[in-house]
């Protein structure tokens, strides 16, 4: 039951962003549908290996390949889906704890989120990055089967 709550949260808070995101309405449920499959990722990757960071890539690269087929299946922007996609795995919690530590003097707390709210905002930063690497290298190795 945990992981259908998971699921469905994941959807209505991909779902939301991409309504504030001005996505179009058609996108709105892939939107859901990428973002509640990268949320799974995390949870089901943290909760087994305990590591936030590696599940945070391991669902960054999902929500990034993903938006990519389907951004060429319905010939629409990228960024439509992975921004929203990538909305439930940021740190914003712990980046607001970070803060609250630091305002409350306790600076060995805060700098232990902060460093943690870097990891994860990086392990997005790089998923979604070595994605589009990966893209690029498929389509130029396809370009040069076409040309020979």
């Amino acid at each position: 039951m945990t992981i259908l709550g998971q699921l469905i949260t994941g959807f209505i808070a991909t779902g939301a962003f991409g309504i504030i995101f001005n996505a179009p309405k058609e996108t709105l449920v892939k939107c859901g549908l990428i973002g509640m499959g990268g949320w799974l990722i995390y949870y089901v990757t943290e909760d087994y290996s305990g590591d936030s960071v590696i599940a945070t890539l391991g669902a960054s690269l999902f929500v990034a390949i993903i938006s990519q087929l389907l951004a060429k299946f319905y010939k629409t922007p990228v960024i439509i889906f992975s921004v929203a996609g990538v909305i439930p795995l940021v740190p914003g919690g712990l980046a607001f704890d970070a803060m609250k530590n630091f305002v409350e003097n306790d600076y060995n707390s805060a700098l232990g989120s902060a460093a943690k709210v870097l990891m994860i905002s990086g392990s997005i930063a790089f998923g979604l990055v070595f994605s589009e690497v990966i893209n690029q290298v498929i389509r130029k190795i396809n370009s040069e089967k076409v040309r020979n």
